[in-house]
């Protein structure tokens, strides 16, 4: 297996799981001068991440996720083999994927062709409020768990690197004791330290 990937990037979420896994697999940083150039002939999207599995590309982040879970059951990454626990952790998955995740472009420059630095500055204040607000809700469902599923899963990963980005972009994070001891609890893992260590990121 092959990951295609950038240092921090939402791909950090499938290298982590790779590792937690176990097996053998083989990283590939995509230059992001060739995102948009050679990249495309792996991802015509010109995205990461990218999973490539005996000649078979796989994009999207979620899908990655959960083909990586149902291709290895006995890491419980992908629950107890139940359709409850599966949806669960869908849900949570789907609560970054498709809520956290988006909100965060305006502070990633989504709205420069605004033109205007003052509504530029507003879309930038108004992700910031919602993202506040998204992951008030993360740290409520963490309140007497771990992890977001009640056991660790593939959603996990997920909730950390937009936990980074949130510390990087120095989003308001004051009161969610939960999310700052998730993150902990992440970086205390020998896996992650590992692939914190490989993308530069330590």
């Amino acid at each position: 297996m092959k990951l295609y990937c950038l240092p921090g990037a939402c791909s950090l979420a499938d290298h982590i799981v790779l590792e937690w896994i176990g097996k053998p697999y083989e990283i590939s940083v995509v230059p992001r001068d060739q995102l948009k150039t050679s990249y495309l002939k792996i991802n015509p999207n010109g995205a990461v991440p990218a999973l490539e599995v005996d000649g078979w590309i796989l994009t999207q982040n979620a899908a990655i996720l959960n083909y990586l879970a149902d291709e290895n059951p006995a890491s419980g990454l992908g629950g107890d083999g139940s359709a409850k626990s599966r949806a669960e952790i869908n849900r949570w998955m789907a609560f970054v994927n498709a809520d956290v995740h988006p909100a965060f472009k305006p502070l990633f420059g989504t709205t420069a062709y605004l033109e205007d630095p003052a509504m530029i500055e507003k879309s930038k204040d108004a992700a910031r409020k919602s993202l506040r607000g998204l992951f008030e809700k993360a740290n409520a469902q963490l309140e007497g768990r771990d992890w977001l599923a009640g056991t660790r899963s593939i959603a996990d990963p997920y909730l950390y690197v937009v936990l980074r980005w949130a510390q990087a972009l120095n989003i308001d994070l004051s009161g969610f004791d939960n999310l700052a001891a998730f993150s902990k609890r992440m970086e205390s893992d020998a896996a992650v330290q590992k692939v914190l260590k490989e993308e530069g990121l330590t």
